[in-house]
């Protein structure tokens, strides 16, 4: 004797269907983001980044408790080159060290500009002028582009200290 469900059922259903559907979605998604690479997302990745480090850095230099007038160590100090955003001493290193106060986005060219160099006062107010802490050096707010083949991004500082994304 036929069961007249079993003769009718002939295929998937359509939840069955939306699923599959929607885990291949998902898949081919990630799939495609390997493929794309980074390159994309590149300088604001690198702004984030930036934003962490100019804040260790500026942290680093709140906690250190030496005065104004007195010689900085080179990880209190923000160095901005063509090539590095990061402390006098990560910019500076010929090791290949991993730091964790430098910007470094992999198999990325990026390039930085801005002041040469940023103090921090132990407020962590910037100072551009290391040289002459009085005289006033910084704009306000002081800005860090940062640049990649496809976009620009920027870091500002306010004159109180406050780091974030222009």
């Amino acid at each position: 004797m036929d069961h007249p469900l079993t003769k009718n059922m002939k295929g998937f259903t359509l939840v069955e269907l939306i699923v599959v559907i929607i885990v291949v979605a998902i898949m081919s998604l990630y799939a495609a983001s390997k493929f794309i690479g980074v390159s994309q997302f590149s300088a604001q990745a690198a702004q984030q980044q930036g934003i962490a480090v100019i804040r260790q850095i500026q942290l680093g230099r709140m906690q250190s408790n030496i005065e104004d007038g007195a010689t900085l160590h080179q990880r209190y100090q923000l160095v901005i080159t063509g090539q590095c955003l990061g402390s006098r001493q990560a910019c500076n290193s010929n090791t290949n060290e991993p730091f964790s106060h430098k910007v470094v986005i992999e198999e990325q060219d990026m390039s930085f500009s801005g002041p040469s160099a940023i103090d921090f006062d132990l407020l962590g107010n910037p100072i551009c002028n290391a040289s002459n802490p009085s005289t006033p050096g910084c704009d306000d707010p002081v800005s860090i582009d940062i640049s990649s083949s496809t976009e620009t991004e920027s870091i500002c500082i306010n004159s109180q200290g406050y780091v974030y994304g222009c």
